[in-house]
């Protein structure tokens, strides 16, 4: 299995801005794990605006946080191996502020939207989908990054909701974005864990996977 193989495939990472951005930050002193840490603070930053500022500041301020937050998870990544500065702790530092940023803000986007049990729900199966993929790769599967809501979609509804929502002190009925990105977010990802899920099974009802006759899958 490749190094690509484990790796999330992103049309971003292809572009000119980010290939000279992901060099000049390797040939500093900032590490690929700082770089992931970095974005745990931006979700969060961007999670706190969006509860306690009010619009349009707070939703145009958690989008900016956001975008911040996926701009962490597309260079700390090229850093690591294009910029040669993979660490023994890379794996760890590549999963686990994910889950956190993702957390912080999916559940900040459902108390924002007076449905903290939505956040909350929405957050679990967030996680649950990267779960499940991480399942297919410790079978020797490789990383499934299908959706329909994988970290992108779910941060691209929750980037479109507080936009739309930034418009209330205009329109108040713009507010009801939040709760419907946190809907869409929690039910996409229900269904992203239940198609990664099947497909898992497929595979490995077909001898794929480490315990299969048929080896890895790519």
């Amino acid at each position: 299995m490749s190094q690509d193989d484990d790796r999330r495939p992103l049309a971003s990472r292809d572009t000119g801005w980010a290939r000279r951005i992901a060099a000049a930050l390797a040939r500093s002193s900032i590490t690929p794990n700082q770089i992931s840490v970095a974005s745990v603070a931006f979700a969060g930053a961007g999670a706190a605006a969006l509860l306690l500022l009010p619009a349009p500041a707070g939703p145009v301020l958690a989008a900016l946080g956001i975008q911040l937050r996926l701009l962490c998870n597309l260079f700390d990544g090229m850093v690591a191996i294009e910029g040669g500065k993979q660490t023994a702790t890379g794996a760890l530092y590549n999963e686990f502020p994910d889950r956190i940023a993702d957390s912080l803000l999916i559940v900040a986007l459902g108390c924002a939207a007076s449905l903290p049990w939505l956040g909350w729900c929405g957050a679990l199966l967030a996680a649950l989908t990267a779960y499940v993929r991480q399942t297919g790769a410790g079978l020797g599967l490789g990383h499934d990054f299908r959706g329909p809501m994988a970290k992108q979609q779910r941060m691209f509804a929750m980037t479109l909701g507080c936009l739309v929502a930034a418009a209330s002190p205009w329109w108040p009925q713009a507010w009801t974005a939040l709760a419907v990105a946190a809907a869409v977010i929690a039910a996409g990802s229900l269904l992203t864990c239940l198609t990664r899920t099947h497909a898992l099974a497929a595979r490995l009802r077909d001898g794929g996977g480490r315990h299969g006759s048929g080896g890895a899958g790519g």
